[in-house]
């Protein structure tokens, strides 16, 4: 067995909405079929007993060490505390190879799982060993450290329930919720909008004391102080008992309270020195209470108390600890509900004043504390009180919040009882802080747990807004940046500030801020995390698909144009139309319920998508009467058609009619695939509740050109005859443009075009068999990239398709892409049509510009007759690297 391709696909994907690991698994001969040896089963269910029984995806498929490895790796996450459940292994037409997907909720996690299930199933196939607890182990602690911990991961929780997109900006706690101009981010139990001021006033905890003690919020006296002499000095000024804590501290780290005496003071300076400047202050009696405020309200309320154990009259004080720790709620650090209790210098010291030591056996019933403090990241334990606080002491807690400035504010109290004023019985707020852990009130020890995540994402979006702006996914085979660039058009008509991502970079609000093939999840994310973007529109590519999946959760609209059996077939197994229909319709799959699929009623394999879209759906297609068109029309849905020169929009009784003779990008409804670009994009609009004013006015203002669309389509006028400019690659795009150029008058039609080498050898032939019978001269060109074929091979493919060619009566070859389109343009009269099939873009785009511009300021030379140019052949040009070949 071997893995030659691991990828992780971090959103909707192929084959499922889960995120996964891919992999494709060649195995040899024997590892095709694992029934006949019965004893792998035995042997790997003796080691992970969890596998349970071997199984594929169907029950004819035989079961091979891929579908082994597949559910081994599913196996072990579980087991882990991983929440997964899908997995998949499917045969590639290549024998012996699988591909094999297994869902993970940590990516890191989910690769190690597969790295460990490879090793496992090897071990069961050699009879050797294998680690499973080790393992297990190896997995819980690396998805303990990747995994949101329980604070931020409730609010994410909460984001979730409601609809809102996340994104995890770091390994950390930073979290973005919502996407472009309603994106917010938290990191750990802190907003966003806090001020960095409000921080800094909660840190510094004489600053605090002082600021409530202003604004009449009740708190206990105290100061900073320099050593341990100063602090025993402001100890018998306070009177004793005393509290030391750090002056910016969190967490309870190097809090000591209820110190009486000199001894046990110097330690617990040490312990508070340790994270920085020292404080003392007047020891509060009564129970350590923390309140939760979000806004302006109390949201949890919870008492914590210190960590102790009972005494049996049998055990240690560290047997007792040690049982305690037990407890699978107790973890290290944050993850779980409660921490382990630990000894500290701190913790012997609580013991010396009890007169005991970790070795003590403590009496039956007596009850031995470890520490004063009772924050549960030492180890206490938290009982919820929420229902029990009286107002006033809510009003105490929120005007501490307020006059810090913190969005939420865990307010730290100590008093008897929080069904009393803190006036009423000496109590005070020791403490305010910023980012506080909101385990206690998620899952308390005792007592009901509290939704505080949802407490903070409806004070984030209020109203049940759900962070969402309109995004606009556009996949297909021909005609994507066309419909993209329009469709953000369209959007932009209205007055929004729209992010857009096609084949040639990424937009927002009009100014590029990258280059390039753009059409993938990495780009689309870029977009979406752009603050100044009230609205996206998204090419979606297949190979982004196939790498990483879509970058979205779900989108509001999803097109599709067309699909064509040009398009990179026989790549990444994708080798059939159909293969490619189940790839692109993965947008369709991921269309909100509330959402709209936009389809080309048309194309039989675009039409067959509207059965797995969640949402509505718009048929599009130039004949009114197709039949998909007229029996979704007729249930009163909505359809977009032509009809007397009009695009028509009609849903029900209601009906839009637009002229293309106000749509340049048409050339008054005369080339035929922009008219269907043009209606898909209106159909886009019109799902997003665009102005039919504003869609008017984009129409009208839009522009094939090199600014509006450069590269698909663009039309210059060069001496008297006419250019175009396009970025066609495959048959369909060929055959369109073709249908588009026949609506053109033109005395003669010449054609420059290369192929790309990473197509079929039959697509490459296919495009050129379709120029031939269109185009009276064709120039082939060898492009910059011959993407993996030999020298002239690309070449010897496109001169294979013009056999037998129609109309095609001259052919020339030049090596170079310049070069080749001089040659076009030298041969040019008055008249004449020439289409231009570009390689490098922008490159190519420039040169014709340049071109153009220069010979239209040139007095311009009277055509030959048309007789003559007919009837003779037309000399060689005379540069190097051209040459003449005949039509066989």
């Amino acid at each position: 067995m071997q893995v030659t391709r691991i990828r992780a696909l971090r959103g909707p994907n192929l084959w499922s909405r889960h995120t996964a690991i891919e992999a494709v698994v060649t195995c040899d001969e024997a590892e095709r079929d694992l029934r006949p040896t019965p004893a792998f089963e035995r042997r790997l269910r003796e080691l992970f007993p969890s596998v349970g029984a071997l199984h594929a995806n169907k029950p004819s498929v035989p079961i091979s060490m891929a579908h082994a490895v597949e559910l081994t790796a599913l196996a072990l996450q579980a087991n882990a505390g991983c929440p997964v459940t899908f997995s998949r292994t499917t045969a590639t037409e290549e024998p012996g190879v699988f591909q094999v997907v297994v869902q993970y909720t940590e990516e890191a996690v989910g690769r190690l799982a597969f790295e460990k299930a490879q090793a496992l199933c090897q071990a069961a196939l050699t009879e050797g060993q294998f680690d499973v607890a080790g393992a297990l182990a190896e997995l819980r602690e690396l998805d303990e450290d990747e995994r949101l911990g329980p604070s931020t991961g409730s609010i994410v929780d909460a984001a979730v329930a409601r609809g809102i997109p996340f994104r995890r900006l770091t390994s950390g706690s930073l979290v973005q919720f919502g996407w472009g101009s309603k994106q917010r981010r938290i990191q750990a139990a802190e907003v966003d909008r806090t001020s960095a001021i409000a921080e800094s006033i909660a840190q510094d905890k004489d600053l605090t004391k002082k600021l409530l003690h202003a604004a009449g919020v009740p708190v206990p006296l105290g100061r900073p102080v320099s050593s341990v002499e100063d602090g025993w000095a402001a100890a018998e000024e306070l009177g004793l008992p005393v509290v030391v804590k750090p002056q910016d501290g969190n967490q309870g780290k190097g809090v000591t309270v209820g110190i009486f005496d000199r001894a046990h003071f110097a330690i617990a300076y040490e312990a508070a020195a340790r994270f920085g400047g020292v404080m003392v202050e007047r020891f509060l009696p009564g129970h350590d209470f923390r309140l939760l405020v979000v806004g302006n309200k109390l949201v949890a309320a919870a008492r914590r108390d210190p960590p102790l154990v009972i005494g049996d009259g049998i055990q240690t004080v560290r047997q007792l600890v040690d049982e305690v720790n037990r407890d699978p709620r107790r973890g290290e650090g944050h993850a779980s509900s409660l921490t382990k209790i630990r000894f500290d210098t701190i913790a012997e010291a609580r013991l010396a004043e009890q007169n005991l030591t970790p070795d003590s056996v403590p009496a039956k019933g007596q009850r031995v504390v470890l520490r004063n403090n009772a924050n549960l990241s030492t180890g206490g334990t938290a009982t919820d009180v929420t229902d029990s606080v009286h107002p006033e002491v809510a009003a105490r807690a929120i005007e501490a919040a307020q006059m810090t400035g913190l969005d939420i504010c865990g307010v730290d109290v100590v008093c008897e009882t929080v069904i009393k004023p803190l006036e009423t019985q000496n109590g005070g707020i020791v403490e305010v802080n910023a980012a506080p852990g909101l385990r206690m009130h998620i899952s308390p020890s005792f007592g009901k747990g509290r939704d505080v995540g949802e407490a903070v994402i409806a004070q984030m979006y209020p109203n049940g807004d759900n962070g969402r702006i309109p995004v606009i996914a556009v996949t297909g085979t021909n005609g994507k940046t066309t419909t993209v660039r329009l469709t953000a058009h369209l959007l932009k008509s209205q007055g929004l500030r729209v992010g857009m991502t096609n084949t040639d970079g990424v937009y927002v609000n009009g100014r590029q801020i990258d280059s390039g093939d753009c059409s993938g999840p990495r780009s689309a994310r870029n977009v979406l995390m752009h603050p100044d973007v009230d609205a996206a529109v998204l090419e979606t590519a297949r190979g982004g698909l196939l790498r990483e999946g879509l970058a979205f959760d779900e989108c509001q609209v999803a097109i599709v144009t067309n699909l064509g059996a040009g398009d990179h077939l026989g790549l990444n197994y994708i080798t059939t139309l159909e293969d490619l229909a189940v790839l692109k319709r993965v947008i369709v799959k991921n269309v909100s319920s509330s959402g709209m699929a936009v389809l080309n009623a048309a194309d039989p394999a675009v039409a067959a998508m509207a059965v797995h879209c969640p949402g509505s759906v718009t048929f599009f297609a130039q004949d009114g009467a197709h039949p998909v068109i007229d029996t979704h029309r007729a249930k009163g849905r909505r359809v977009v058609f032509v009809e007397g020169g009009d695009m028509v929009c009609v849903e029900g009784r209601f009906e839009k009619r637009l002229p293309l003779a106000r749509v340049p990008l048409t050339r008054k409804g005369q080339i035929g695939f922009q008219v269907e670009n043009a209606m898909a994009s209106v159909a886009a609009a019109w799902a997003v509740n665009v102005p039919w004013e504003a869609i008017q006015r984009g129409l009208a203002s839009f522009v094939s050109d090199l600014h509006g669309v450069p590269g698909r389509f663009n039309v210059f006028d060069y001496r008297g005859a006419t250019l175009i400019a396009d970025y066609g690659h495959n048959p369909d795009a060929i055959a369109a443009l073709v249908a588009g150029v026949e609506n053109m008058s033109a005395r003669r039609r010449s054609v420059v075009i290369s192929g790309a080498g990473d197509r079929r050898d039959e697509d490459i032939r296919g495009q050129t068999r379709i120029l031939g019978a269109a185009f009276d001269d064709v120039i082939l060109y060898q492009d910059a990239c011959q993407r993996g074929r030999a020298d002239g091979e690309v070449l010897a493919l496109l001169r294979d398709g013009l056999k037998g060619a129609q109309r095609t009566t001259r052919v020339e070859e030049v090596h170079g892409e310049f070069l080749a389109i001089d040659s076009a343009l030298q041969s040019l009269e008055k008249g004449d049509l020439c289409l231009i099939l570009i390689d490098q873009v922008e490159e190519a785009l420039a040169h014709i510009r340049q071109r153009v511009d220069a010979a239209n300021a040139a007095p311009t030379k009277a055509p030959a007759p048309a007789k003559t140019r007919r009837n003779k052949p037309r000399p060689a040009v005379a540069h190097s690297g051209v040459g003449l070949h005949p039509i066989p």
